[in-house]
């Protein structure tokens, strides 16, 4: 992934998902760019989609009440969207941070607008595995691909592997319940995925709190993906169940501690074990 290496053995990648909490304003994308780099993270992923694509016929003239007034879906959509001088400014202000970016394309258009901003990777939404138009699109970019599992069976999964190809897959299990409740983040998953399709598993959370992420974390996900936000409670749908600042420097800080703690499972006496041994150790016949 650009520089850095995911799989067993290698640091977890960890991913400040971004998505569309920045509300449609590049200043606010920064600010969680920010916040993102100060807690270490190693990426911020945006979400890319044509409006006149994704919205449903029958959402389009709906009335939302937004921080900007009266509108219908279609147009509150279009407000909120990034365009190329945006994700221009967002790649800029990425590189001078020294952070990784990518987004989630929910269309081919967007597939084509990210391939020209040279993204290093793309991730599949969990909606969108099974719009196979969209998985060919990508498959044909030869690039990483981080594929979300939630909302999915098997054999949709199956399904979107056979398009992909599993060379420069990395899959991501997720519940697509938001907020996430503990009982349905099913977290054995991830060793049936590793089996399954023996490529590295990851874990995307919507869940409140960091205790599930970084259960992930002890069985074996490679990477681990949150939505963050500068504050819960403002407007937009994922805020409530997205990271503060202080909770993502916390998720970081316990990922790293826990990678120390894991080790290579191989038996033997430590350092700090050899004064206590000599001391303590009596033996016996």
């Amino acid at each position: 992934m650009g520089e850095k290496l995911l799989g067993t053995g290698h640091p977890v990648y960890v991913i400040g998902e971004i998505g569309i909490n920045h509300n449609g304003d590049v200043e606010i994308a920064k600010k969680l760019i920010d916040v993102a780099v100060e807690a270490g993270c190693d990426a911020v992923k945006f979400q890319k989609r044509t409006p006149e694509i994704c919205v449903p016929m029958e959402q389009r003239s709906q009335i939302r009440q937004t921080p900007w007034g009266e509108m219908t879906y279609m147009e509150y959509k279009i407000r909120t969207e990034f365009g190329k001088d945006e994700y221009q400014q967002i790649a800029l202000y990425c590189a001078e941070k020294g952070i990784d970016w990518f987004a989630s394309p929910w269309d081919v258009p967007s597939v084509e607008f990210l391939e020209n901003m040279n993204v290093l990777t793309h991730k599949v939404a969990s909606a969108s595995i099974t719009d196979r138009e969209l998985l060919r699109a990508l498959a044909e970019t030869r690039k990483p691909i981080l594929l979300s599992t939630g909302m999915s069976t098997l054999e949709e999964i199956d399904a979107a592997v056979d398009i992909l190809g599993t060379q420069n897959l990395v899959m991501m299990h997720a519940t697509s319940t938001y907020p996430l409740p503990p009982e349905e983040a099913n977290l054995r998953t991830i060793q049936t995925l590793r089996e399954r399709y023996g490529v590295p598993v990851g874990y995307s959370g919507h869940e409140r709190g960091l205790q599930i992420s970084l259960a992930a974390v002890t069985l074996g996900a490679v990477t681990v993906e949150r939505h963050i936000t500068l504050d819960r409670t403002m407007w937009g749908s994922d805020h409530a169940a997205s990271l503060e600042p202080s909770g993502l420097e916390h998720l970081v800080r316990d990922i790293r501690i826990i990678e120390k703690a894991l080790g290579d499972g191989v038996k033997r006496v430590f350092p700090g074990e050899e004064a206590p041994r000599a001391r303590l150790r009596r033996v016996t016949v």
